[in-house]
């Protein structure tokens, strides 16, 4: 491959606007040269200000991809076209960057996962909290052995208020739920990979319409259309897995708590124990004492700490970018990410039906 990795970015909305077109255009070795939205003005403007030169702009991603020129596309779509889109960007020959989550469902996440394997092109989904410092400097806490066996963890994703508005959020047929496929995705998939195990065995879950159909309610993003508002508003899983440990998932995107948090894990091990309130916390035991000690994550030393400032969503795109120059695996499996939609759609299944979900 060349020194310069050139991009397609299908769906230039929220997402595409607010990560991953800003991150690349830091990137020296990335050229963003095609552009596609089904709103042709969205991907004008998106070419326009983060394209290369002579970049080309779609509303039809199946001739984007027919002419091709390209060798990495980023699917940056409402969650019910994600394996579409990625199953013939992969069949095209392109390496495949995909918005959280996978997939709506299973079933569509194993038809990416197939394709890749088929086409033998990279795919890896934007779990960009797994670049964050504290996570990596976690990560490589727990490989040394530093919390010992690990059984209990909690994935936190809860607001207070904090209902998204825009977009297709609230649109349960395009989302496929609320806050836990939402940010759910993201607490699960950090702690996850925290714990470096991916063999669940039952899913119980519960979720929740107590908070959404109230007119001109407290938000930070404004007062939510109760009549557009068909997913949940809170979402909370437990899941235990092969090995006996166990993991609490908490989702809300409004909810009467006076703690709340995204994208936080908290371990608890045989050695030690960690949590991300209020920064990086270990917690132990020493010479017959307990202990708690902040992680002072300002002093470089992180894997991957380059000495600069560097967003978890700059370091996502730097290493997706070296991954698919270096031939070497990203970061994000998408054997983990099919595990993470595997317990999100379990979760709704035990919602729905009250009934605990096995695992084969």
């Amino acid at each position: 491959m060349s020194n310069t990795v050139k991009i397609a970015i299908v769906g230039c909305g929220g997402i595409a606007n607010g990560k991953h077109m800003p991150s690349l255009s830091k990137q020296a070795n990335a050229e963003m040269i095609a552009f596609c939205d089904i709103i042709k003005e969205r991907a004008e403007e998106a070419a326009a200000q983060y394209g290369a030169e002579g970049a080309k702009v779609y509303d039809d991603y199946n001739e984007m991809l027919k002419d091709g020129g390209f060798d990495v596309v980023h699917v940056c779509t409402p969650n019910d076209s994600h394996s579409e889109i990625t199953v013939a960007a992969l069949e095209a020959g392109n390496h495949v960057m995909c918005e959280k989550p996978m997939a709506k469902t299973t079933a569509q996440a194993r038809e990416m996962l197939e394709a890749a394997k088929r086409t033998g092109k990279k795919l890896s989904i934007a779990y960009q909290n797994r670049y964050r410092d504290d996570s990596l400097y976690l990560k490589e806490m727990v490989e040394n052995g530093d919390l010992g066996e690990i059984y209990y963890g909690k994935a936190i994703a809860l607001r207070r208020r904090a209902v998204p508005t825009w977009g297709v959020f609230l649109d349960e047929e395009k989302q496929g739920g609320g806050p836990l496929i939402d940010i759910g995705t993201h607490a699960l998939d950090l702690t996850l990979w925290l714990m470096d195990n991916y063999k669940p065995k039952s899913v119980m879950g519960s979720t929740f319409h107590k908070l959404g159909q109230r007119q001109n309610a407290a938000n930070a993003f404004g007062p939510w259309d109760p009549e557009q508002f068909k997913v949940e508003d809170s979402a909370f899983g437990f899941i235990t897995m092969e090995n006996g440990a166990t993991i609490v998932l908490e989702s809300s995107w409004a909810l009467n708590v006076s703690e709340f948090g995204e994208a936080k894990s908290l371990l608890c091990g045989t050695e030690g124990g960690a949590d991300m309130k209020d920064g990086l916390r270990i917690n132990g035991e020493k010479n017959s004492r307990l202990y708690e000690t902040m992680i002072d994550l300002g002093a470089g030393g992180v894997a991957f700490y380059s000495g600069e400032k560097e967003t978890d969503a700059d370091r996502e795109a730097r290493l997706w970018l070296e991954a698919v120059q270096n031939d070497t695996e990203p970061l994000v499996k998408p054997e983990q990410a099919l595990v993470v939609t595997e317990i999100l759609e379990a979760i709704y299944e035990s919602a729905r039906t009250g009934k605990a979900v096995y695992f084969e």
